[in-house]
């Protein structure tokens, strides 16, 4: 077996960055051994038409990674992490949709105009302002209803209703 392709799967089996040190104790060798590997393996990527790279990080380990050509391809296909604050944000402007940032930070708090930063780069909420407004409207877009698996929310709050008694923590 060639020491670059064990070493392509330490890394892959590993999924996380890994030193030299670590490289040569999993692959059972010293580390001038697995540095020279390295290089091949490295070298292998650089030459090959693959969605994948081997890359040394900023702290000095290295990792089989996806190339960052393919990054919109991850943010269609993995799971966004959103935080409890954020998703409830999201749920505000769901229920409203459309609802102008001025009354969601009313009903949500100062901490929803980062929410709503974090929600228009993730694609969840499209921002815009009104012609004739001062506040920003914001609304729900495609990829809300197609990550969340919904074809429409029924429009169960009008903007009368903007009483909503506010959380205790505006996570």
């Amino acid at each position: 077996m060639r020491l670059a392709n064990k070493i392509e799967a330490i890394l892959y089996l590993k999924g996380q960055p890994l030193s030299i040190a670590q490289l040569a104790e999993y692959a059972g060798c010293d580390r001038y051994t697995v540095e020279e590997g390295l290089m091949e393996l490295i070298d292998d990527y650089a030459h090959r038409d693959s969605a994948l790279e081997v890359v040394e990080t900023v702290s000095g380990t290295y990792s089989l990674q996806l190339r960052s050509s393919f990054q919109e391809l991850v943010q269609t296909l993995i799971p966004v992490e959103l935080g409890v604050g954020a998703l409830r944000t999201l749920a505000a402007i769901a229920l409203r949709n459309p609802i102008t940032q001025t009354e969601l930070v009313t009903l949500r708090g100062s901490g929803a105009y980062q929410h709503v930063q974090e929600l228009v780069e993730q694609g969840f909420v499209r921002k815009r302002r009104p012609v004739d407004g001062r506040s920003f409207l914001l609304d729900v877009t495609d990829k809300f209803y197609q990550y969340f698996q919904l074809e429409q929310l029924p429009h169960l709050l009008s903007t009368d209703d903007a009483q909503l008694p506010l959380p205790e923590e505006q996570a």
